[in-house]
């Protein structure tokens, strides 16, 4: 089976980045399911292993076409001198992550990646000209997403899958961002990535309440009985199997995202607490919704541990796996929906059978 060939962007070279990606690639299996190609700095990666006493190797390449199997290979896209603060936010380490990730961006559409997995960036530094983004998801979207297509951020581990209906907006703003056209469209695009990128057939999604007590009849809001409800019924008339809304407080506290194969949440907190809770060490973050494959870890720059040794790399080597898996769950969805078998009817006239 040919290896799938997984960009690595280096994000901010003065956080955790170089120490986990550095770790995980430490376990020699991990070559035996993928090619790895990291979008950074040879420099600054030999600063991460000399200050981390890592051994990790990495072959320098100039193209994803240059790779070697069996080692990390490594393409130079920033500056020649990139200086390191270690745990410092700088507008020199905010540049080196956007050039990176451009540059992987440009290799993944000329079809020279299979998915790309980026380490955490400083939202605030690496804003330009060209990323004037809240975070990874809509800069992607923008930079290689298609007309019509619609974005999802959703955080994935073993127990849980938690999708968003807003993502980085200011909770003052939130409420106005919930639609039911926006709610609607969300439970469409989770519904396809849990059977295309997830592999289950027919998922059972879970949503929230927007207000306390799911807005107590009207006493505490109104968004779930002119929004949210009429968007589940429009769901459920698509066939997408959907339950709710649920009181978030009681939905976690109860467990209850235990029997739903996804939950959808209406705003950045409501969902990424309790997840981060359940999964802080292991949690994946998956841009759904697009042709592009892209995952990354659940966690920042970890500028507080920077240089320390002691960045735990589990989130960052799930995110390879998850892109590896939603990587063969889509070519093996492919595969099966590529020549479906026209549908049989019966006319009721005469019974016969028709093609």
């Amino acid at each position: 089976m040919e290896k799938l060939k997984i960009g690595i962007t280096h994000g901010d070279p003065n956080g955790i980045s170089y120490e986990i990606i550095l770790k995980t690639f430490a376990d020699p299996t991990m070559f035996e399911l993928c090619t790895p190609i990291v979008y950074g700095s040879p420099k600054l990666a030999s600063y991460h292993r000399k200050t981390l006493d890592l051994q990790t190797n990495y072959n320098t390449i100039s193209s994803p076409n240059d790779t070697i199997d069996g080692v990390l290979n490594l393409i130079h896209c920033t500056a020649d001198e990139v200086k390191i603060d270690l745990g410092q936010p700088t507008e020199e380490a905010g540049r080196a992550a956007f050039v990176a990730l451009e540059r992987a961006m440009k290799d993944w559409q000329a079809g020279l990646l299979d998915a790309v997995v980026t380490a955490p960036i400083n939202k605030a530094t690496i804003q330009n000209d060209s990323f004037r983004f809240p975070g990874h998801t809509e800069y992607i979207q923008n930079r290689v997403g298609r007309e019509g297509q619609q974005v999802l951020m959703m955080l994935v581990c073993e127990r849980l899958r938690v999708a968003l209906v807003t993502t980085h907006k200011p909770i003052a703003k939130v409420a106005e961002g919930i639609t039911e056209e926006r709610v609607l469209a969300r439970l469409r695009t989770l519904h396809a990535s849990l059977c295309r990128d997830f592999g289950i057939s027919n998922p059972r999604i879970a949503v929230l309440a927007l207000n306390p007590h799911s807005g107590d009849s009207g006493l505490l809001g109104n968004e779930e009985q002119t929004v949210i409800i009429p968007a589940i019924a429009k769901a459920e008339e698509e066939g997408i199997v959907t339950y709710g809304p649920f009181a978030a407080d009681g939905f976690f506290g109860t467990r209850a995202y235990e029997h739903y194969d996804a939950v959808l949440a209406m705003y950045h907190d409501q969902g990424l607490v309790p997840f981060k809770m359940l999964a802080m060490e292991s949690g994946v973050n998956v841009t759904a919704g697009l042709d592009i494959v892209r995952t990354s870890p659940d966690h920042g720059t970890g500028y507080d541990i920077a240089g320390k040794g002691v960045a735990d790399e589990n989130s960052f080597r799930q995110a390879v796996y998850t892109a590896i898996d939603i990587c063969r769950n889509r070519r093996a969805w492919d595969t099966a929906h590529a020549n479906p078998l026209e549908k049989l009817y019966v006319d009721k006239r005469d019974r016969s059978e028709r093609g």
